[in-house]
């Protein structure tokens, strides 16, 4: 297993080894074992799949605040996505800046998003599928968001056509205007 970092300390894209023969290919996605041995200390509770139809679809940013704040750590099952993490850490060095990952079922890339940051996606293939692994439960009410194209962000989602939102996240608010509920807590 290869774990790289980003330019945002904490969010890891991690390359779980293949192996291959004329059958295809066995990889293990998650090993608590494995990953403990790079540092990564997660319990994950609760396993997530969307499932995308069309090209260009976004999902995100999302978040879910404390007490059920959530670390992901997300892959691809079918097709390519691109997968986003922005800091909302209030008073973090890196607050509002963002990382992205091309995750594909041919790379077999994960992306590690530890909880404080925004998590979103956009397809770049019909038919995607997004499989994530998550730290703490769904709860609706600790759920929040930020639009996907905000311009204090500036992520380039590198969409072929206009996105696909969903009625929620097209009416989210812009980062400016939450109330973040995480803090930094670096020196």
């Amino acid at each position: 297993m290869q774990v790289t970092e980003t330019a945002l300390p904490g969010v890891l894209l991690i390359e779980p080894a293949r192996f291959g023969d004329a059958r295809g290919f066995f990889c293990e996605s998650w090993n608590r074992q494995r990953f403990a041995d790079h540092g990564i200390d997660l319990d994950f509770v609760q396993d997530n799949h969307s499932f995308s139809v069309r090209a260009n679809t976004v999902r995100g940013l999302h978040f879910q605040a404390p007490p059920h704040a959530q670390a992901k750590l997300v892959r691809c099952g079918r097709g390519v996505l691109f997968d986003v993490a922005v800091d909302i850490r209030r008073g973090s060095p890196t607050y509002g800046q963002w990382v992205g990952a091309e995750l594909s079922f041919e790379n077999g890339r994960q992306l590690l998003i530890p909880a404080g940051f925004l998590h979103g996606f956009a397809t770049r293939s019909e038919e995607t599928e997004i499989i994530y692994k998550c730290s703490d439960y769904y709860a609706p009410d600790c759920e929040g968001a930020v639009r996907h194209d905000d311009p204090d962000i500036g992520i380039d989602w590198g969409l072929t056509g206009p996105a696909v939102l969903s009625d929620k996240d097209a009416a989210a608010p812009w980062l400016r205007d939450i109330d973040t509920p995480f803090a930094w807590g670096g020196a």
